[in-house]
């Protein structure tokens, strides 16, 4: 029995016994070779097939799963993609060759060990390479499971809000060095993890950005060197813009995210294109990080009774299921987002936030952005250090404005989209507005729940500026306060603005810029949460 089986209660009714092998040569359609493992049940004739690509290696703590599905009764083809782990060509980021797919597929339906009931399934790029692969249409495949991963890699993860997401980013640099210089070995990845946050942290400050990935891996990464080199809506990015694919995914598709990942926003976007595509979609979101909600029992069980529903006929909930944080309880829904109320919460002079009206003359709240000391940030959506965490030391900066109730006298519960609108004056146009949303317990602590950024590049002495955070679910409980952040930076979550409109890249000059963010009746700055309909 698989440890995954046993830990997450997912036993077999009957366990198959496992045959592995290894190294398997699956020649692209370009004349390369690729390798893969196969896991097939020794007692099973031709079953089901679980199709795993992967830039992450083979062999290691990962073939858990393989195993675990294959133990199951389905075979299991685990792929590496061209350039890693002994597979042939060059490894380019985010671009994914469609040489690979197509051999790959023409080379699996001449196996006679192949039964024709094909499923995919991965988290993360196991998941986006699912995407690519609908870019031709495949009879076979029955069902795609997909992990924190989205049909396009540019808009929330790259630019969210036009702001370049430097420390995931460079995250994913370092973890993709540590791996490919490790060989893949697990050792030299846990022994990475001792100084991976000081040497990311160190990274993200280098001037220019373009030397940055130099200063943390010790040579130039060339699609590192391709990302901030484009801005977010230039051609190079339609490479990996896979959402024109959504009319060729499989019949079922299993969405599972995390409010804490940095995918979730275009994950619920796909969610309602593959549901106007006639797919019959199953939508998983849980109080998880990046790629942690599939190893959990809620997300494994529900993956896996997917699974079963498309290639074996069995029965598998369907529609939306969230989990709401602060009631800590999984609610279904027949939908996303669900009906809602948007509800303003205003913005007032010394820091209040309430349902009541701005005033008619109220002074604006003011403070200073130094990109040379950036404003820092915490938890969140990164790729390291996920969810939430105590943001008192932050709100003590000069250079972040904070907006709280009174504690609250009735559970307020908020469900779907959360946005924020400022009325602001800077300095000069190019500037960063961040916008965190937190719930402050009785004893003072200040935790995050979502936020986001918008990056703005134009003149104007006094905007309106929208704001969307992620969505969430949570309950605001009797005796809490709301919170409200608004600051210019959430370094490195997002790189710092220079401040001098010069090209990302290659900027070196670091430009202070001041603001105020008004109030009044005039220009109501207000944060608005999705009540439930009636709710008071």
């Amino acid at each position: 029995m698989t440890l995954l089986s046993r830990l997450f209660g997912v036993r077999p009714a009957i366990r198959h016994p496992v045959r592995v092998r290894r190294d398997v040569e699956i020649p692209a359609t370009d004349g390369l070779r690729l390798l893969a493992t196969h896991y097939y049940p020794a007692d099973v004739d031709r079953p089901p097939l679980v199709l795993l690509r992967s830039p992450y290696g083979r062999g290691n703590a990962l073939d858990q799963l393989p195993k675990l599905l294959a133990e199951r009764g389905y075979q299991v083809l685990y792929q590496s993609l061209r350039g890693t782990a002994g597979s042939g060509g060059r490894f380019d980021g985010f671009v994914i060759d469609a040489a690979d797919a197509d051999g790959t597929l023409s080379w699996l339906r001449a196996q006679p060990w192949f039964g024709g009931m094909l499923a995919t399934w991965g988290a993360s790029y196991l998941g986006f390479v699912q995407w690519e692969l609908a870019a031709r249409y495949i009879p076979e495949w029955k069902i795609a499971v997909i992990q924190d991963a989205p049909s396009a890699f540019a808009e929330h993860f790259m630019y969210p809000g036009g702001a370049f997401a430097l420390g995931n980013a460079l995250g994913w640099v370092q973890l993709v060095d540590t791996m490919f210089s490790g060989n893949y070995s697990l050792t030299p990845q846990l022994l990475a993890t001792f100084t991976a946050e000081r040497k990311l942290r160190r990274a993200t400050l280098t001037l220019p950005l373009q030397e940055a990935d130099r200063a943390l891996t010790r040579h130039q990464v060339s699609w590192f060197q391709d990302w901030i080199a484009h801005g977010p809506q230039q051609e190079y990015w339609k490479r990996m813009d896979h959402r024109a694919n959504v009319e060729r995914m499989p019949p079922r598709v299993h969405l599972q995210g995390g409010w804490h990942d940095f995918f979730l926003p275009s994950m619920l976007d796909d969610h309602a294109r593959l549901l106007a595509a006639g797919r019959e979609v199953r939508l998983l979101v849980g109080p998880w990080g990046h790629g942690r909600g599939l190893y959990t029992r809620d997300g494994m069980r529900d993956a896996l009774a997917a699974l079963d529903a498309a290639l074996l006929g069995k029965d598998a909930p369907s529609g939306v299921r969230v989990f709401v944080t602060g009631a800590n309880r999984w609610l279904d829904l027949p939908g996303w987002p669900p009906a809602h109320r948007p509800t303003p919460w205003h913005l007032h002079p010394g820091g209040r936030l309430s349902r009541d009206d701005p005033a008619p003359e109220a002074s604006p709240s003011r403070y200073r952005y130094d990109p040379g000391d950036p404003t820092p940030t915490v938890g969140g959506t990164a790729v390291r250090s996920a969810g939430p965490k105590d943001n008192r030391a932050i709100e003590a900066r000069a250079d972040v404005l904070t907006f709280t109730t009174a504690p609250l006298t009735e559970d307020v519960e908020v469900i779907g989209p959360v946005r924020v609108r400022l009325h602001a004056h800077s300095s000069h146009p190019h500037v960063d507005y961040f916008a965190r949303l937190c719930y402050v317990t009785p004893h003072g602590r200040s935790l995050n729940l979502c936020d986001g950024i918008v990056r703005l590049n134009q003149p104007g002495a006094l905007r309106a500026v929208d704001i969307e955070l992620w969505p969430l679910a949570h309950r605001f409980l009797r005796g809490h306060r709301i919170r409200l952040q608004v600051s210019s930076g959430a370094h490195p979550r997002y790189g710092r603005n220079p401040g001098t409109g010069q090209p990302l890249a290659t900027a070196r000059e670091l430009r202070a810029s001041e603001h105020a963010i008004f109030h009044d009746l005039d220009h109501p700055s207000a944060l608005w949460l999705p009540l439930a309909p009636g709710a008071s």
